[in-house]
């Protein structure tokens, strides 16, 4: 599923237009990116967490020298599976309208 896709199923599921639903789906994603560039976290209960994860600089090779190169420090987001999702994929279930997926509503 692309951004597209994802515009297009909540444009369906809620009943908005596909410029609302973008706008919605933008603003999720907005919301998520500025609070974990903050170094905060995003928790969905049923569905999971969005968190950040630093690494430290290290001392790494060149794959084509050899030579030692320095690797800068940086950021990274994580993203950990709920309760709720886990069981949505595992045991596959969904609702009557032939979605296979979780169902949070």
């Amino acid at each position: 599923m692309n951004r597209q896709d994802l515009i297009s199923a909540v444009a369906e599921a809620s009943g908005l237009s596909k410029t609302d639903a973008a706008k919605a789906v933008d603003a999720i994603f907005e919301a998520i990116a500025g609070t974990l560039s903050q170094g905060g976290d995003v928790r969905l209960a049923g569905f999971g967490t969005f968190s950040t994860s630093r690494r430290k600089a290290s001392t790494g090779r060149n794959p084509r020298t050899g030579e030692p190169m320095q690797i800068a420090p940086s950021t990274s987001a994580k993203f950990k599976a709920g309760k709720g999702l886990k069981e949505a994929i595992n045991n596959r279930r969904g609702g009557d309208d032939g979605w296979i997926g979780p169902k949070f509503r």
